[in-house]
């Protein structure tokens, strides 16, 4: 009696039981997408290299290190392509992209590029979403996501951050609003882009204008 309770129990579990996916490894390995959830206060990253390091390290951290992870940011010039320029669209692969929470962001680099900023879908990898102007967000402001890029995930010349290297005031870098809002929630014009929604004050303090320092992360496989 007890071997056949025994099978039928198990009989069960191969249709039903699973692990327990709350822990931040199991959770994360599913993960090709997110927003950093570590800040920067100026617009030096160390480069392209240096901003790939920082997703692939947060990335690691909660699981999803076997994959190679990309900043989303374009460079006016980049070392790894013979100091010539890179978009930010040709670094991440061709998706599709998952968050943290396991729903998926974009099934293609076009479905990407045509999505606008939201909350839901741009988390940290840690799966928790981005202050900004949000119901019930907490402050202070944080939905400036430094890209460098127009809409379509193109070099914006000039709006870089001197390629990521700078921290100076007469500097500056494209951002845009994970959350898709402007001030009063307004969606209007560029404010709901989740890539080209402004530029910084400038590269010496990515927290005026409601920045924090925080970049784009995608899995290139």
């Amino acid at each position: 009696m007890l071997r056949i309770a025994a099978l039928a129990l198990a009989a069960v579990c191969v249709a039903g039981c699973t692990k327990n996916s709350s822990g931040p490894t199991e959770r994360g390995t599913g993960t090709t997408v997110f927003v950093t959830s570590a800040r920067s206060t100026t617009g030096n990253l160390g480069g392209l290299s240096g901003a790939d390091a920082i997703c692939q390290n947060l990335a690691t951290a909660v699981g999803a290190g076997n994959k190679t992870w990309r900043a989303y940011l374009s460079v006016e010039r980049d070392a790894a392509n013979g100091n010539r320029p890179t978009d930010a669209r040709s670094r991440i692969g061709n998706g599709p992209w998952f968050n943290a929470k396991g729903v998926m962001v974009a099934s293609n680099l076009s479905a990407l590029h045509a999505l606008k900023g939201d909350a839901n879908l741009f988390v940290t990898e840690k799966g928790e979403p981005i202050n900004g102007q949000w119901v019930g967000s907490p402050s202070p402001v944080e939905h400036d996501i430094m890209t460098g890029s127009t809409a379509d995930g193109t070099l914006l010349a000039g709006f870089t951050c001197g390629d990521w290297t700078s921290d100076s005031t007469s500097t500056f870098g494209q951002v845009g609003h994970s959350d898709g809002f402007g001030p009063n929630r307004d969606t209007s014009g560029a404010l709901s882009s989740w890539n080209s929604a402004h530029s910084n004050q400038n590269c010496a303090n990515t927290a005026p204008r409601g920045g924090a320092g925080r970049i784009y992360c995608f899995a290139t496989n």
